[in-house]
């Protein structure tokens, strides 16, 4: 399963929204990612899956050209490729704080481990912006999620009663005081060694650092 992480570019806001609605229908209304690329505490990075690669669909104009090309038996050449997003997750810097802000995987893609891939991700990135801590709330109710945070080094910090509108739901506050330190971060390479060996990913850290 050849999935990778970049960060997330303008191009990619159509998809993101469409997975945000996917995962979170009963939020709303849907953040604005084309805004939240503009602010500068904002950081989004995105999963692809290499395999999910579609054609652009051509605009009318477009088509009718190669429509006639096609017609008169002219090369049309090949259209640009679109990578598909199978999920997103993002971040706000405050200070030296990063708080998760989300981590969202499309459906029939849950359960192949993108999730943690976002994570791992976002641990890299977070440590390149000088961050010292992470936060997150998550679903009282979200035990699959908290397990993965827990596995990472987030602690449960406290409770945020009624914190999410559409059901008052309880957010579980989890934490990881000091990701700088040496055994965060030694916890951190062996987990990310061990994810990589057995999932097979590709995580292209060329990639989160070149677009800093």
């Amino acid at each position: 399963m050849p999935y990778y992480v970049r960060i997330m570019q303008s191009v990619d806001v159509g998809q993101v929204t469409e997975i945000d609605r996917e995962a979170f229908p009963t939020l709303w209304p849907p953040p604005n990612y084309k805004r939240e690329l503009q602010n500068n505490v904002c950081h989004h990075i995105v999963a692809i899956d290499d395999t999910g690669l579609k054609m652009v669909e051509p605009r009318l104009a477009m088509r009718i050209v190669f429509g006639i090309k096609r017609w008169f038996g002219w090369p049309s050449g090949p259209q640009p490729k679109k990578e598909f997003i199978i999920g997103f997750a993002g971040i706000w810097m405050m200070a030296d704080e990063a708080h998760i802000t989300s981590i969202a995987v499309r459906e029939k893609y849950r359960g192949q481990k993108v999730g943690e891939l976002l994570l791992i991700a976002l641990c890299e990135l977070v440590v390149k912006l000088k961050a010292r801590t992470m936060t997150l709330e998550v679903r009282v109710s979200n035990e699959v999620a908290q397990s993965l945070y827990a596995k990472y080094g987030f602690d449960r910090a406290g409770l945020r009663r009624g914190y999410y509108t559409d059901n008052r739901e309880d957010a579980l506050l989890m934490t990881a005081p000091d990701i700088t330190s040496v055994a965060f971060q030694e916890r951190f390479a062996r987990l990310k060694r061990d994810y990589f060996l057995t999932s097979k990913q590709i995580f292209r850290e060329n990639i989160l650092s070149g677009n800093l």
